[in-house]
């Protein structure tokens, strides 16, 4: 552990001596000031040791991890949180990414040069499956997948922040973290949009939160294998709803999975889908929210003219429908989808998709490359349907799908963790 410490976290900022602040004070406070490395922590800081593993006396700690990475958790009850990190190392350059939670994308590649330190903040989502009851949605509990909610993908519910701290060479001196009163754009779909837990997989929810200034947060409540049915069974829009305050956002996209209702003939794309659709938009609404309908990027399939060949095209313009019927902004991730694919071309666009093993790629699930530029599109897409939390979109932001970024210019590093298990739902697809 000394050793990722030290190669992690670089020198600590050096002051006055520290005032501990009492760990179960600050979690119940959701308030932590935090100094890492050598030395004295400034005034008011607490020092974190080398050897500080996470227990739940302490209140926070670094997660048992791989060497590439360090893992380090706070508790905190569930919220939005304004993370503020400083970064930098006195003796050497340093290059730090961030993520939260199950691998979001929050700062990506800040350099630092010797003795240069740098703050940047972020805001973050925790969340556990407790509904809290409030007018039309009683109380209870998301229905997780057990294992892969309570095992694989536990720090999403767990009530502790986790961060990811990963780079060519990460530093990180302080960390503060403080409540945030700040809009949240939530996220409901499936594999595509959900936090993937393990490498090669990711999906463009995941990388979102790169993209927005901290003046939103991000809660992403997708999962594997669902459905607008499955969001209903399972209450995952009740937990969205309960939690939802005037002003919020939501993005909702499913359809990969929904396809096969027609197989087991339990619905189909102008039928049943529209009808779950409007159950969420009701309820969204209900609450004060601005729901905002995704259609489903498509699955990677050329001809032999080396054409996009569609496979969700039903689902698609049912999506669009329901939007122009229920007056909600639209965003067709699945035009601009095709936009890419194209763009990359045959070959090309396997670099966007997951292979978990080589040889073998899946023609469904996209690894960080491709979600990357899929998280762009939906920026794209927020910006043109004039939806109000595109404001908060970082300054600068620029993408076209028909000129995607070159793969080979992608520089995000992947996290520790690595799975060669598939994503669960469409399964009948590779």
């Amino acid at each position: 552990m000394d050793v990722s410490y030290r190669r992690l976290l670089g020198a600590a900022l050096v002051a006055t001596a520290a005032l501990p602040l009492h760990a179960a004070t600050n979690a119940a406070a959701g308030r932590y000031q935090l100094a890492f490395g050598p030395g004295k922590a400034p005034a008011g800081f607490t020092r974190v040791a080398p050897d500080a593993i996470y227990s739940a006396e302490r209140g926070y700690g670094f997660e048992p991890g791989a060497a590439e990475a360090s893992y380090f958790s706070l508790d905190l009850p569930e919220g939005n949180y304004k993370v503020t990190v400083t970064l930098g190392d006195d003796k050497a350059p340093a290059t730090t990414t961030i993520k939260s939670e199950l691998r979001r994308l929050m700062l990506e590649n800040v350099t630092t040069q010797p003795g240069e330190s740098t703050t940047r903040s972020f805001i973050v989502n925790v969340k556990t499956p407790r509904i809290a009851p409030v007018p039309g949605i009683a109380a209870g509990e998301v229905k997780l997948k057990v294992p892969r909610e309570t095992v694989q993908e536990a720090w999403n519910w767990d009530g502790r922040l986790t961060l990811e701290f990963n780079g060519a060479r990460p530093a990180v001196r302080a960390l503060q973290v403080e409540p945030a009163e700040v809009p949240t754009l939530f996220l409901l779909g499936d594999s595509t949009v959900c936090d993937q837990p393990g490498e090669p997989y990711n999906s463009w929810g995941q990388m979102l939160p790169r993209f927005f200034k901290s003046g939103v947060a991000v809660s992403n409540h997708g999962e594997s294998g669902e459905t607008y049915r499955d969001s209903l069974g399972r209450r995952r829009i009740d937990k969205i709803a309960s939690s939802m305050k005037p002003g919020d956002t939501i993005l909702m996209q499913f359809g990969h999975n929904d396809q096969k209702q027609i197989k087991d003939g339990k619905g189909g794309p102008f039928t049943t889908y529209k009808a779950e659709i409007k159950a969420h938009v009701d309820m969204v609404r209900a609450r004060g929210g601005l729901p905002v309908l995704v259609s489903s990027m498509e699955r990677r399939a050329f001809d032999a003219q080396g054409k996009v060949v569609p496979s969700l095209v039903d689902y698609a313009e049912a999506t669009r429908q329901s939007a122009q019927e229920l007056n909600l902004p639209f965003i067709d991730l699945n035009a601009m989808s095709k936009t890419l694919y194209a763009a990359l071309g045959p070959e090309g666009s396997k670099a966007a998709f997951a292979e978990p093993t080589p040889g073998r790629l899946d023609n469904t699930h996209h690894n960080s490359y491709g979600s990357y530029q899929l998280a762009k599109a939906v920026v794209v897409g927020l910006r043109q349907a004039g939806v109000p939390v595109a404001a908060q979109v970082v300054d600068g932001f620029r993408f076209d799908p028909a000129q995607p970024d070159p793969a080979s210019a992608f520089a995000v590093p992947p996290s520790p963790r690595r799975t060669e298990e598939r994503p669960l739902g469409d399964e009948g697809r590779k």
